[in-house]
């Protein structure tokens, strides 16, 4: 089968120009002005920009956690990224204490294999560190895993100094990347007591971002990236939040460090207020790290403009309300983590792109280009070039729509920015070649397949 996208404007991390491109099978053949191919089925895509499949490298499914599990398992998940435009995920394959490297992939595997209804990759969450699994990581990144999750904080997966420098240590070895969570686990702890010792109890969500304040995040990177100078290695700050974690990253990189940057939507477009809404609605908003202030937005802003930030992912990790609400007397109780999967292009799109934040190539870069790039998914994905696969978004700029709960694929049931009008949505979404998605609805599900790594980690 040959697909022609006729007319339409295609959108790269250099340069936006107006071409056709033909698809044989699951692959780009073509790309050129003016093109014509005798048998192709003709798209007419006039007026719409073209942008190559999003990648949401930071996704939560069938997470267990908190006592609970996600809401979102590859199923549903999978089907709220791709009705916005993702055509491939990276979830976070866990190790909890005990499990070898291999049980834990083995497992998502199981969760992921025919629920997913776009294309799927994993990094590996590291817990457990013994001479064991230092020799298993040889294993691991010969099968493809090259990029590894630490935590410096969560009792589950918390990993110290020590154990964070050997780890950076062998993955340079074997030629990988670890991204961390950057919070300092001792401030958090002691604060959170603090609220229990004052008032009696930690009924109040207002609290929860005191306990967390930004100066946790800032300490934790700081001395993360004083542990990979001592190692001399790359790693990635995931989900940066804050103008104080902005700061020791861009002091890192004065002194001659490599720092990948990760942030997300929700800290883009919503600030800590959410936590003072009526009737402890702000549980929904809870995540880690929290949301900042408006001052903050405005500082990730600037470094998205300025090319200082890499990749702009989700972190969905999605929870109902009556998930939520097992922290209503204790909001350290509370399950961390908001559904986001399918409308982080449009977010994007509509108060970066439209409001002169960003530009459209910067956009195309941080949700496509730049993830493909870092985690070893280009050249088969995150770009539109002849042999990429014809992971193809329509984008409508001129599209209106509402994001709501009624309306999302996600299973979480609120929607945190419920009524918000977006301009901007991807209209058609091909996944290799083949119509996968259609104005949010999804055409063909459960065609997701799992993506091997490509060539090493290297976005310049």
């Amino acid at each position: 089968m040959k697909r022609l996208f006729r007319g339409g404007t295609v959108v790269g991390p250099e340069r936006t120009e107006k071409l056709d491109i033909l698809v044989k099978g699951e692959n780009i053949l073509a790309m050129g002005e003016n093109l014509d191919f005798h048998g192709a089925e003709v798209i007419d895509v006039e007026g719409k920009l073209l942008f190559p499949g999003f990648i949401d490298a930071h996704t939560h499914m069938d997470l267990e956690v908190s006592g609970t599990v996600t809401a979102d398992g590859f199923d549903t998940g999978t089907k709220a990224e791709l009705s916005g435009g993702t055509t491939c995920i990276v979830d976070f394959a866990t190790q909890n204490k005990g499990e070898s490297l291999a049980y834990a992939l083995s497992r998502w595997h199981e969760k992921a294999g025919g629920r997913s209804s776009c294309d799927y990759a994993f990094h590996l969450a590291m817990s457990d560190w013994n001479e064991e699994v230092s020799e298993e990581l040889a294993q691991v990144t010969a099968s493809g895993i090259h990029s590894f999750k630490l935590y410096m904080t969560y009792d589950a997966m918390v990993v110290d100094d020590r154990t964070i420098y050997e780890i950076l240590s062998r993955l340079k070895e074997l030629g990988g990347i670890a991204g961390v969570h950057c919070e300092n686990k001792g401030i958090i702890d002691a604060r959170t007591a603090e609220v229990m010792k004052k008032k009696g109890n930690r009924e109040h969500v207002s609290d929860y971002p005191g306990t967390r304040p930004a100066a946790t995040e800032a300490e934790a990177v700081g001395r993360l990236l004083k542990i990979a100078g001592c190692v001399d290695t790359p790693v990635i700050v995931v989900h940066l939040s804050s103008k104080e974690g902005l700061a020791e990253v861009r002091r890192a990189r004065e002194s001659g460090q490599t720092v990948y940057v990760e942030t997300c939507p929700q800290y883009l477009v919503m600030d800590e207020s959410k936590y003072r809404l009526p009737d402890n609605e702000g549980r929904n908003y809870m995540i880690a790290p929290p949301l900042r202030t408006k001052e903050d937005q405005q500082e990730l802003w600037k470094a998205l403009r300025e090319n200082e930030i890499q990749t702009v992912c989700t972190d969905h990790c999605s929870f109902t309300t009556s998930q939520k609400k097992m922290g209503e007397s204790d909001f350290s109780l509370v399950p961390c983590g908001m559904p986001g999967a399918e409308e982080r292009p449009a977010l994007m799109y509509h108060f970066g792109v439209r409001q002169g934040r960003i530009t459209l190539e910067q956009m195309c870069a941080y949700l496509s280009y730049g993830p493909a790039r870092l985690y070893h998914l280009y050249p088969k994905k995150g770009a539109l070039e002849p042999g990429c696969d014809a992971d193809i978004v329509v984008w409508d700029p001129e599209a209106e729509w509402t994001l709501s709960a009624e309306s999302q694929k996600s299973a979480a049931d609120y929607c945190p920015l419920e009524g918000t009008v977006l301009k901007g949505r991807a209209e058609k979404v091909y996944l290799r070649g083949e119509l996968a998605a259609e104005k949010g609805a999804i055409v063909k599900e459960y065609g997701g397949r799992y993506v091997t790594a490509q060539e090493a980690a290297d976005i310049g």
